[in-house]
């Protein structure tokens, strides 16, 4: 057998699932069948967009908020708008990633970072749609087209 043979697939996933205290409140989201059964069978690569683009934890929350046809990532209290830092580092961090032999990735549902679908989009009317998709998972599904990739 060769090594690739012997050894664990690898899929990225969002750190949050796994345990790790990166959320906006200070917390995670551990997701007890990816850790202890699904985990026994992978390696994860774990990857917290928020986090790593340079938002403490724990942080203001996030959301998308629609402008034309334009979406945004913004801290609705403050006001701030991390759109263009979130894209930039997302490209960045794709290139890496494609170096990183993955078979899947596992994202956070409804994130406005990792969600994959049905996301919440603020618009002028205040009331939100479920219409999104996280900017993180737009880049990997625009990069990675044919990754197979999924919500927990």
């Amino acid at each position: 057998m060769t090594d690739r043979e012997t050894s664990r697939i690898r899929i990225g996933i969002s750190s949050c699932l796994l345990g790790e205290k990166v959320r906006f409140d200070g917390g995670h989201k551990k997701d007890d069948f990816l850790t202890n059964r699904f985990g026994r069978y992978v390696e994860w690569v774990p990857v917290c967009p928020e986090f790593e683009i340079g938002l403490g934890v724990p942080r203001e929350s996030l959301r998308l908020v629609a402008e034309g046809k334009s979406i945004h990532l913004t801290a609705p209290r403050s006001g701030l708008d991390h759109t263009d830092r979130m894209n930039k580092w997302t490209r960045e961090h794709a290139g890496r990633l494609a170096d990183q032999d993955l078979c899947g990735y596992v994202l956070k549902r409804s994130s406005p970072s990792c969600g994959l679908e049905r996301v919440k989009v603020y618009g002028g009317s205040g009331m939100p749609t479920h219409e999104g998709r996280g900017l993180f998972a737009a880049g990997l599904v625009d990069q990675f087209p044919n990754l197979p990739m999924e919500e927990e």
